[in-house]
């Protein structure tokens, strides 16, 4: 744990100088919780939050920052300590950030895994905008009809989903029966893995049956817009249960980032399925030697054995990257909402 502890000491460094408030809004009958990270000038302070530390100036009042709203909408059973880091950094760019927590798969609860969610997740980040224009601490400081929303896998999915895009079980039940074995880890999660033995031919059967069993009889689109969002970035999105062609020109600017030693959702039917199709989608960044983990920035310590190789960074990453890339994630943003931010802001 030394590790992530001196982690922790070498990012105050950065961070303290330029304090995050950070404050929790409790669920709701209509709204499950959110994490909000801002633009303040309290001084910050060490923090835990379940296995994880940080610094921010917890309860603080807000500053004004840049005047936009960026919603993370995150990856399947996350929560909104693992995107610390890029939350951190967009805060010293000026946005303010909110992380609503996914109803039925979040880190506590997975009773909704999969299009369950995802039937859900567009109408929480517009329910996010919703509550941060009613709150009176944050409603004057940032423009409701400006927004950036930015996902990650599940969470991309999300994003794709809002940019324009429609899905269907049914072409999720199609994609799987034709690349079950190419894709097994995109179509049945990380409950079980091919090893190149007499058993994965069983794995595969079995799979296959709880697929068609869950997805059988929704042949139904399902898309969700929100005028308010205005700019959207998707990281290694969920991408093979959508079709493609209400892709090639999303509704507002989109920017992709793909991780391309992804083992659990393989770029060519997701991330780069996705880059193919768009006709002007941006990409802010394709890395080479990172994996679908890449993107939890600090990544869970003590992954469970199943959820290792798919999360942990493959050898040759060097997590110093990240920096960059959320620089050019909140340039990509800047540029796309505040080009129009009026005088007085």
């Amino acid at each position: 744990m030394k590790r992530y502890t001196l982690s922790c000491l070498i990012f105050c460094l950065a961070a303290c100088a330029n304090a995050a408030g950070l404050t929790e809004i409790p669920a709701t009958p209509v709204n499950g919780p959110i994490t909000v990270f801002y633009p303040s000038s309290a001084q910050a302070m060490q923090v835990t939050r379940g296995p994880f530390t940080l610094f921010a100036a917890v309860d603080s009042a807000p500053a004004r920052g840049n005047g936009r709203l960026i919603v993370l909408s995150h990856g399947s059973g996350g929560s909104p300590w693992v995107y610390r880091d890029l939350a951190q950094a967009l805060v010293t760019q000026g946005f303010m950030v909110a992380i609503p927590e996914h109803a039925g798969d979040n880190w506590h609860d997975h009773s909704k895994l999969g299009p369950a969610s995802w039937k859900l997740r567009p109408l929480e980040v517009s329910q996010t905008i919703d509550t941060l224009s009613k709150d009176t601490r944050f409603a004057p400081l940032f423009d409701a009809n400006k927004v950036g929303l930015w996902g990650m896998s599940a969470g991309g999915h999300t994003a794709l989903t809002l940019a324009g895009g429609r899905w269907s079980p049914a072409q999720l039940l199609a994609h799987c029966e034709a690349n079950l074995a190419d894709d097994f880890e995109g179509c049945t999660g990380a409950a079980s893995e091919l090893n190149g033995n007499g058993l994965d031919g069983i794995k595969k059967s079995v799979a296959l049956f709880l697929i068609r069993w869950n997805l059988r009889g929704d042949a139904q689109w399902y898309s969700h817009t929100d005028p308010r969002i205005a700019a959207i970035v998707a990281g290694v999105p969920f991408a093979s249960d959508f079709d493609l062609a209400t892709l090639t020109q999303p509704a507002v600017p989109l920017g992709l980032v793909q991780t391309e030693k992804d083992l659990w959702l393989k770029p060519k039917f997701h991330s780069s399925a996705v880059m193919k199709a768009c006709k002007n989608c941006e990409v802010i960044a394709s890395l080479p030697t990172a994996g679908h983990g890449a993107l939890l920035s600090p990544l869970p310590p003590d992954l469970a054995p199943k959820f290792q190789r798919l999360l942990q960074d493959p050898p040759g990453f060097n997590r110093a990257e990240l920096s960059a890339l959320h620089q050019r994630t909140g340039d990509f943003f800047k540029a796309k909402l505040l080009a129009t931010l009026p005088a007085a802001q």
